[in-house]
């Protein structure tokens, strides 16, 4: 908008942009900027596409001068050979099971630890908030060794599901996280509660956590992905090649000799399509939840 006055004595005239050239523009750089990306996602989803089209080709063709760009018939060939190599469907529903467990009880645990200091006042609130935060500067590989005495020779949980799951369930950035998100639940829709008659525990399971529930199916999504691809812990403590889990069973087709391609590619094509296809499916959800939890004090 310009104000234009060629007399003093006369009075300001006002223009006004006119609207539609404005979003022409807007479009325009739209248009340019995905144009602009249109290569760098498809350099991304190149490796996916290649895991895809190996999972179909014998190892030969893997290998071969001239790499396959489309798909083959081989795939149900590979499967077998990933199968007798190492049970997958076992391990794929060690992995599904371990992933969901830990997944839905972190959940619970990080909410109602975000939930509290959040929302409630007690003495060394801030300093125990900020050692829980200061666990993040400890490097893994400090607290694995202690950590396999506790829970493989004291509480005897090797090649057992609650071994992957119980060391990593308060999550220190769940905490931290949903801390963050409660910033957002007004204090006054709580305090009517109260008011009202519900306990604590009714306010915070409905009341708080429906208000935060974009950022709880982000915070899901996160703890999911982070167990489904745990690794490390997964083969130290478990030992028996029926307790193992997906990415576990995987890491045992590189061999000294020998080394499955075929069958590694059908396991990460099968373990990453749905996990894939979830996320595209609960994209704007992951967005809302992530932009949501980003709260300054």
């Amino acid at each position: 908008m310009t104000v234009q006055r060629a007399d003093p004595a006369a009075p300001a005239r006002v223009t006004v942009a006119q609207p539609g050239g404005m979003q022409a523009q807007r479009r325009a750089a739209a248009f340019w900027l995905h144009l602009a990306l249109i290569p760098l996602a498809l350099l991304f989803l190149a490796p996916l596409w290649l895991m895809l089209v190996f999972s179909t080709h014998p190892e030969t063709a893997i290998f071969s001068p001239n790499p396959p760009l489309w798909f083959g018939g081989a795939f149900a060939e590979n499967f077998r050979g990933l199968q007798a190599d190492t049970n997958f469907l076992r391990t794929l529903g060690n992995s599904v099971v371990i992933s969901t467990l830990y997944t839905l009880l972190s959940m619970l645990l990080t909410s109602m630890g975000g939930y509290a200091f959040s929302k409630y006042a007690f003495p060394g609130k801030n300093l125990l908030f900020g050692l829980i935060l200061a666990t993040l500067t400890i490097p893994t590989f400090v607290t694995i060794i202690p950590q396999f005495i506790l829970v493989a020779r004291d509480l005897k949980l090797s090649n057992t599901y609650w071994a992957v799951v119980l060391p990593t369930l308060a999550n220190t950035i769940g905490i931290f996280y949903m801390r963050q998100a409660f910033q957002t639940v007004p204090n006054d829709l709580l305090n009517a509660a109260r008011i009202d008659g519900a306990n604590e525990w009714r306010i915070f399971w409905q009341i708080a956590l429906p208000v935060v529930r974009p950022a709880l199916a982000a915070l899901a999504i996160l703890l999911f992905l982070a167990s489904w691809n745990d690794y490390l812990w997964p083969l130290i403590v478990l030992t028996q090649k029926d307790s193992y889990t997906m990415p576990v069973a995987l890491g045992t087709l590189v061999g000294l000799t020998r080394v499955s391609w075929g069958g590694i590619m059908v396991g990460t094509a099968i373990a990453t399509i749905p996990f894939l296809a979830l996320f595209l499916a609960l994209q704007r959800l992951f967005v809302a939840g992530i932009a949501g939890g980003a709260v300054k004090d």
